[in-house]
């Protein structure tokens, strides 16, 4: 079992940036893949990012490519969103979450069912 505990939430005017972080403890191993998904007020919750614990299989959802970047240090255990650009679209409630299951490499694994592990979520205001 993994713990996740997302951080770096907070209020910001479009245009600007932030980095949340995602701490792990617990059972992680590089071939798992580590997600950020975020839920905006009366919407569904979406994918928005991931990466390997090993630096691969990086993917991102058209609506942030380009913005977002998914930067982690293994020695850290700690898997960061950096939001760049951020419009008011983009507020909503930010979650990390872990894989079920090690993959050698995956293109794109975009549905919450493929993770097992979630942080409790951190909100992101972004004001126009």
């Amino acid at each position: 079992q993994v713990q996740l505990v997302e951080s770096g939430g907070g209020l910001v005017q479009a245009g600007g940036s932030l980095r949340l972080s995602c701490a792990a403890s617990g059972r992680t191993f590089s071939t798992y893949i580590m997600g950020w998904f975020r839920q905006a007020p009366g919407k569904e919750r979406e994918f928005v990012a991931h990466i390997s614990w090993s630096g691969g299989s990086i993917h991102y959802a058209d609506s942030v490519k380009g913005r977002f970047t998914i930067p982690r240090d293994g020695a850290k255990n700690t898997v960061y969103l950096q939001m760049n650009s951020l419009k008011p679209e983009d507020t909503a409630v930010y979650y990390c979450a872990q894989s079920r299951w090690a993959y050698t490499i995956v293109d794109a694994l975009t549905t919450e069912d493929a993770f097992g592990s979630w942080g409790q979520g951190t909100q992101v205001t972004v004001s126009s």
